[in-house]
């Protein structure tokens, strides 16, 4: 099984939409997940996710199913270096660097701007719903691999969010949340690609085939919007 977890196309967020460069890199978007072969789809309820979605769901003649807990992570707040309130997965990397040893899997909400908050709360009930989500295509988590329970060969588009994304990666590939969001970056309407690898016919271990591609907006001659990173992107 192949998850195609896609972050929303450039957002006009005041309107909670995508923008008018948005709903161009949603229809390239279409485009490429159609040569991909998509099966099936799911999606954020949040519109701007949901407006980029629908042109796939089109194209390609799918069903989506929404599912609320692909929704952009709420709450998820940090004090940033400059002492503004700012958007967890966008917390200053000097910060998370500032010292080692660094936040580990286990013990990343106990240090730094993570303490005294509920992330460990918030984290746990993003991995139940992930478990329970993938169980329901067939693998089951087990400490941190997947019993194949049902071999599913299905290729799934996945349309959600920049933070959420990053977060649920985290869980997925087993690296720390605050390496993840200070390490990575999806730019709008980029396409991260998760192989479940079955090397047996019981396990399966996610793999990054890629992350953040955005192969499709060069074939349409589109910019990359930077929107979600720091003004010196370019």
């Amino acid at each position: 099984m192949r998850l195609y977890i896609i972050r929303h196309a450039d957002p006009d967020y005041p309107n909670d939409t995508i923008t008018g460069p948005g709903h161009l890199e949603a229809k390239a978007l279409a485009q490429r997940l159609k040569r991909e072969g998509i099966e099936r789809i799911y999606s954020s309820p949040v519109p701007r996710a949901l407006h980029t979605m629908e042109y796939t769901a089109k194209l390609m003649n799918l069903e989506p199913v929404i599912e609320p807990w692909m929704a952009e992570l709420g709450g998820w707040h940090v004090d940033g270096a400059d002492g503004q309130l700012k958007a967890a997965w966008n917390v200053d990397g000097e910060i998370v660097r500032e010292s080692e040893p660094f936040p580990q899997r286990n013990n990343w909400c106990e240090s730094g701007p993570f303490v005294n908050q509920d992330f460990a709360a918030r984290y746990d009930q993003l991995k139940a719903n992930s478990d329970h989500f993938l169980a329901s295509l067939g693998y089951v988590r087990d400490g941190g691999r997947y019993r194949i329970e049902q071999p599913n060969q299905q290729k799934i588009a996945i349309f959600c969010h920049l933070g959420f994304g990053l977060t649920w990666l985290s869980h997925l590939l087993e690296i720390p949340v605050p390496s993840m969001w200070v390490g990575f970056w999806k730019a709008p309407s980029s396409v991260t690609t998760i192989l479940m690898d079955e090397r047996t016919d019981q396990w399966a271990v996610p793999r990054c085939l890629g992350l953040g591609d955005t192969s499709h907006l060069f074939g349409s001659e589109l910019p990359t919007s930077s929107q979600g990173i720091m003004a010196n992107f370019d």
